[in-house]
């Protein structure tokens, strides 16, 4: 094993971590890393992943810190790689998110269960049967609304469970109104759990704005969980599918 202390600044990236084995490594994770339970329990927190306590981190001696490009702030990284390695992972489709499986697991000499993991995760993908299309508005964000464009995970997801994207001109996470939803005329809206907490009143809210819209709300890390969760996931989003 090439490290001995690791820290992670990625939810789904501490639940790959301890599911790869090496969870006697990992010395320090977010408040947000909630996966698996109850071994992550046991693992100091250090913050958030857009807030973490530098000097805790860096006070934990860690040999390597693994973080995201989208996840975590720019001047956090810069900072931390300055004391130790930082392992920044970018993911925007499901195929990236597989080959940074293999490149962590390869990083971290447990190659032989990230490629068993990678076959348990494409025989969900082979098993996938053929939906048929739904024009769909995926918001991630109140005040201002965000939804997701078509370079995010978030996209290929939708995309691989028959989910028309209506915002896949757009880049990155893009702002709309209400009235401007309206004039898309999605068949499916869906708000996600995560970042941002919807709940039933706001279902109540976007309604209002298109009444003939099947909405609903959905599990975030459905969607949006890379790593060793995309198993489970795509599980539960086959499920979910057929009643769509």
């Amino acid at each position: 094993m090439p490290y001995k202390r690791i820290v992670s600044l990625v939810p789904s990236l501490s639940e790959l971590l301890i599911d790869l084995g090496v969870k006697e490594w990992l010395v320090g994770r977010t408040k947000f890393c909630i996966h698996p339970q109850p071994a992550i329990q046991h693992i100091p927190v250090i913050g958030g992943t857009k807030n973490p306590n530098l000097e805790k981190i860096i006070a934990l001696n860690p040999d390597l810190i693994v973080a995201n490009k989208e996840e975590n702030q720019k001047e956090d990284i810069e900072f931390l790689s300055k004391h130790t390695e930082v392992l920044v992972t970018e993911i925007g489709s499901i195929s990236s998110a597989l080959d940074q499986i293999k490149h962590i697991g390869k990083r971290l000499d447990v190659e032989a269960n990230a490629d068993k993991l990678i076959s348990e995760i494409n025989s969900e993908l082979d098993s996938l049967k053929t939906y048929q299309e739904v024009s769909c508005v995926y918001f991630i964000w109140k005040d201002p609304w965000m939804s997701v464009g078509r370079d995010t995970y978030i996209h290929d997801v939708m995309n691989t469970f028959g989910l028309k994207n209506l915002l896949a001109g757009k880049t990155r996470y893009p702002a709309i109104s209400l009235s401007g939803l309206k004039e898309l005329k999605p068949e499916l809206i869906l708000l996600s759990s995560e970042p941002f907490p919807f709940k039933e009143q706001h279902i109540v809210e976007v309604k209002k704005a298109c009444p003939s819209s099947n909405i609903q709300l959905v599990d975030g890390e459905w969607f949006s969980w890379y790593g060793s969760r995309m198993t489970y996931a795509f599980r539960k989003l086959k499920n979910w599918r057929t009643f769509i």
